[in-house]
């Protein structure tokens, strides 16, 4: 009897274990079998309109960042001195330019940012901004921002 309780308390957990461990998983899960391209932005313009400014000459100099920025966070006034793009991953974004223009990313957006045009980000949303920036630099350490 103690062997047939031991069993059934071991079951007991694994199926606990089971249930708890499929319960984490995302509903938004995709399933897919074989490999999906989906071009998600292909431009020459910042997300307010104005044209980027081309390449400058030298050896490239590539990066990426991720920013986390909490709920009601207001970033400062800032430019960027070089191309990048990103994805918002999380969270809902509001960008607003010196001139007053504004855009509202939500997850899944796309954004290529102004470039030299002042501008701040601010989270109006209640939960954290989860974004992955990509820059394109020129060697020798030009700051992102």
């Amino acid at each position: 009897m103690k062997i047939i309780l031991k069993c059934f308390i071991v079951a007991v957990a694994l199926c606990s274990i089971n249930i708890f461990t499929s319960c984490n998983k995302s509903e938004n899960t995709i399933v897919v079998t074989e490999t999906v391209r989906e071009e998600l932005l292909r431009t020459s313009q910042s997300w307010n309109g104005e044209e980027l400014p081309d390449y400058p000459q030298g050896k490239p100099e590539l990066v990426a960042a991720k920013y986390i920025i909490p709920a009601g966070e207001k970033l400062g006034w800032h430019h960027h001195v070089a191309m990048n793009h990103g994805v918002l991953v999380q969270g809902e974004l509001t960008i607003i330019a010196l001139d007053g223009k504004t855009t509202t990313l939500h997850a899944g957006d796309v954004v290529v940012e102004m470039v030299d045009s002042i501008h701040y980000g601010e989270n109006r949303g209640t939960e954290p901004v989860v974004l992955y920036m990509f820059y394109l630099l020129q060697e020798g350490g030009l700051p992102l921002s």
